[in-house]
């Protein structure tokens, strides 16, 4: 048993004691959120790039998410315990098109399909599940949790973008004593992937493949916090360090400017990389994007990636753009295990990131709440990013770019029997002139509904 296992049997064990005690139940909270999820992932006009792939990924499946929250225990040191269940049920893996690769005698296959995680032939299975415990103790404004974790800060985020979220596991401190300042502080160990049952150790690309050769970490250690100047400007600095992989400075500044009508919102990010312990001088934990060190397009990591992004809001319509520099001789790293991740930038597309090595990267913006015009609950969005100067592993290609368009419309039912029903309908096109990557048309359906339990 490792030692945060071993911390959090203990922990749970005590919070078990007090159960009874006023407050833990009095505060706490259950609901049961439902979750219908289709995707088709169309690459059939990708031609000779996507020579030897599925030229269609198609899943369906009900997703289950029951969640209880605690409240804490009395005393000047309060105790409580979460719980997140996990669920997914198989309707249809598309014959044979989940996206799924089988294992040989030098692979181990691939993580998972689109949507579920996949047997040895590749074929999907048809459930998976998962339970998550987190314990935690709260005294004054600060507050401690041991166990299953879903941090959305600047250097880990957590992915949602499928069937059942990603979960961590590890410990986090969150730190309200000073008025106007919220500090932050923790460690991972393992993450569960959102199609899979199974904790895994950490790893980026470029060192994650499902190979004797792939490598991972099982530390990564983050902190910062956010400071707000005054309630229309907030100023923040995280730092994270994945063992033998990489150490990450973030700055970032979001302001929110009352202009005539309408508020403008500026949101300006820099994130600086580096490499750490192995990754600096070992081919197996080497990044991906990086065409200085090898000729197969790996190396230490070396990023300096700078992005604003400025959306103006009125009557219903909100619309904007960015720009984004991706500098260094490596892709933009984050924690990455090969099966879905999101990372904390204005470029993280239904599709693709925007975050290449060399890559220059301008998107507009545009959405409406048609709350505006009598329609409360329905809402619609569209947004264009085209990114070039993109290093490749030829010299030839250097300087090529890619493209994504993305829509999103969504209603959720405001009264009657159906209140809260929310449906989605998400659309995206990416194009590539990259070598060897595959042109891709998207669509989601997702139908949600969460039920309160206590």
């Amino acid at each position: 048993m490792n030692k945060s296992t071993l911390a959090l049997a203990v922990a749970v064990g005590v919070v078990a004691q007090q159960a009874g005690a006023a407050g833990f139940i009095e505060d706490s909270k259950a609901t049961l959120g439902l979750r219908n999820f289709y995707i088709n992932n169309d690459n059939r006009d990708s031609g000779t790039k996507a020579a030897g792939a599925q030229k269609k990924n198609e899943e369906w499946g009900q997703g289950f998410d029951l969640r209880f929250i605690s409240g804490y225990t009395q005393g000047t040191v309060g105790f409580g315990i979460d719980a997140i269940g996990l669920l997914g049920v198989r309707l249809d893996s598309g014959g044979g098109t989940n996206g799924a690769s089988p294992a040989t005698a030098t692979n181990y296959g691939s993580y998972g399909g689109t949507v579920f995680p996949s047997k040895s032939n590749g074929e999907a299975v048809d459930n998976f599940s998962s339970l998550g415990l987190t314990a935690k103790a709260k005294i004054s404004q600060t507050e401690l949790k041991l166990g299953t974790l879903q941090p959305k800060l600047p250097v880990i985020v957590t992915n949602d973008g499928r069937l059942l979220p990603q979960t961590f596991q590890g410990g986090q401190i969150t730190s309200n004593e000073i008025k106007d300042l919220t500090l932050v502080g923790g460690q991972i160990e393992h993450v569960k992937g959102r199609n899979s049952s199974n904790n895994e150790e950490l790893s980026i690309a470029g060192a994650n493949g499902r190979t004797a050769s792939g490598r991972d970490s099982n530390k990564f250690i983050y902190g910062g916090g956010d400071y707000k100047i005054t309630k229309d400007l907030t100023a923040q600095y995280y730092y994270g360090n994945l063992e033998d992989f990489y150490k990450q400075h973030f700055l970032g500044l979001v302001h929110n400017w009352a202009i005539g009508p309408g508020v403008l919102k500026s949101d300006l990010r820099y994130f600086n990389s580096s490499d750490d312990g192995l990754n600096s001088n070992t081919p197996t934990y080497y990044s991906s994007g990086n065409y200085n060190s090898t000729v197969n397009g790996k190396g230490k990591v070396d990023n300096n990636l700078y992005s604003g992004l400025f959306l103006y809001t009125v009557a219903g319509h909100t619309f904007g753009g960015g720009y984004q520099v991706s500098n260094g001789s490596s892709d933009f790293p984050w924690l990455n295990q090969g099966d879905g991740s999101s990372a904390y930038l204005t470029t993280d597309s239904q599709i693709a990131k925007f975050a290449r090595a060399g890559e220059r990267t301008w998107q507009a913006r545009y959405s409406y709440d048609f709350a505006k015009v009598g329609v409360p609950g329905l809402t619609a969005g569209m947004v264009y990013l085209h990114g070039d100067d993109i290093d490749t592993r030829s010299p030839a290609s250097t300087g090529s770019s890619e493209w994504e368009r993305d829509l999103t419309v969504g209603y959720v039912v405001p009264e009657g029997p159906l209140k809260n029903v929310g449906l989605m309908w998400k659309n995206a096109t990416w194009r590539t002139n990259i070598p060897g990557q595959r042109d891709q048309d998207e669509n989601r359906l997702i139908v949600s509904y969460s039920i309160p339990l206590l």
